[in-house]
């Protein structure tokens, strides 16, 4: 095969993961660009997702862990992606399941176990198919979920004040709070927010627009906010498979989500959301304990099927010229084994922002070398791949 190509996997049988990973490892030029360890109806968010970065990319299916979810997911991912080449893969080829597949859009069909010779003939017939042009924009919102490293770095702040940002810029922006303990996004704006995330949870099955904007919060500055409960005793209902179906609510719905997911990566919401993120920006300070961390925290998100196109590593209170107990960005870099996206400066504003209740970019002339420097940030981050390649 001549011409360079990129898979995404969608299974929950990591076996079958593996077979796919083993069998490109025998033709040239390609690879596997994202995977999916759960074949749900949301599963066409994620593809939609990573096809900005994969544009000329297929989608292996399996089916075989419930093909009834599975059909409907390939429906639903033919529906939001008509041109996308997608490859189904089941124990069993009988007739109706084929026929089901392929009446729904799939485009080939693989039975398992896979064999060499007919991995080699997909592909090549992949190859050959026809080059559609698959909008590289997706129409989806974006969710952004900033994960602290450890405890006190800032992740609250940037995850507050790049809502404010995206709200200034005339987006419809929703802010979501998963740090159960700390609960600190609704302190930050100075809101006291009636409904919580345990409403949103008991009113999913009915959701629709109207009734979200009536159950959370509406900041000055336009973005919307919604978390937990203040009570520690009583976390309320709020699940993984629920954080996937909202997600999905929300990329409809609105333009970005930004979730600010604390510090505990070991709990399954934010496990989830991290999951479902266009990007997850690792927030860190030069601390060295703190970089430890986020070297641990990167490669529990790679092995949860994040990539590294996926992962931003943010510097926050950042010195140019740090003492011998902070780190420097070459070391973080090697530690990390990725550049650091972005550095925001070290500021007393910060916190002054935080006793005034209010985001620091909702006064320019608060601290205006800072409000510089997060708008920047926000800019960067929001740019596409296609955008940034071109410029």
């Amino acid at each position: 095969m001549s011409v360079p190509f990129v898979l995404m996997v969608a299974s929950s049988d990591e076996h079958f993961r593996e077979m796919v990973r083993d069998n490109l490892l025998n033709i040239p030029n390609s690879k596997v660009g994202s995977e999916y360890q759960e074949v749900s109806s949301n599963l066409y968010v994620r593809v939609l997702q990573d096809i900005e970065r994969h544009p000329n990319s297929a989608v292996v299916v399996d089916l075989s862990g419930d093909t009834e979810t599975g059909l409907k997911s390939l429906e639903r991912l033919k529906q939001a992606v008509p041109d996308l080449y997608v490859i189904v893969s089941n124990y069993h080829a009988d007739g109706e399941t084929v026929i089901q597949a392929m009446r729904m859009g799939a485009n080939d069909f693989l039975q398992q176990p896979i064999k060499r010779s007919d991995f080699r003939d997909a592909m090549a017939r992949f190859e050959r198919a026809p080059r559609r042009v698959v909008s590289t924009e997706s129409k989806l919102g974006k969710v952004y979920t900033f994960l602290g490293a450890k405890g006190g770095v800032g992740t609250t702040s940037l995850a507050v004040n790049f809502a404010a940002v995206l709200a200034q810029r005339k987006q419809s922006v929703v802010a979501v709070d998963l740090d159960w303990t700390a609960n600190d996004v609704a302190m930050q704006v100075g809101a006291n927010a009636q409904y919580t995330l345990s409403e949103v949870a008991e009113n999913m099955h009915r959701m629709d627009q109207a009734l979200f904007e009536s159950l959370v919060t509406r900041d000055p500055l336009g973005f919307y906010l919604v978390g937990p409960n203040d009570s520690l005793e009583n976390r309320g209902y709020f699940s993984e498979s629920i954080f996937r179906e909202f997600s999905t609510f929300l990329v409809e719905k609105y333009d970005s989500t930004v979730v600010d997911a604390g510090k505990n990566l070991n709990d399954e919401v934010v496990a989830g959301a991290c999951q479902v993120s266009t990007t997850i920006f690792v927030v860190v300070n030069q601390e060295f304990a703190a970089i430890r961390n986020a070297q641990r925290y990167i490669g529990s998100l790679v092995r949860g099927g994040a990539t590294q196109d996926q992962i931003r590593v943010v510097v926050n209170k950042y010195t140019k010229k740090p003492s011998t107990q902070l780190a420097s960005l070459e070391q973080i870099k090697q530690t990390l084994g990725q550049p650091v996206f972005y550095g925001i400066p070290e500021s007393g504003a910060f916190l002054a922002a935080i006793n005034k209740a209010r985001p620091l970019v909702a006064d320019r002339q608060f601290a205006p070398e800072l409000d510089k420097a997060l708008r920047a940030f926000v800019s960067k981050a929001t740019t596409s791949p296609a955008a940034a390649a071109a410029a």
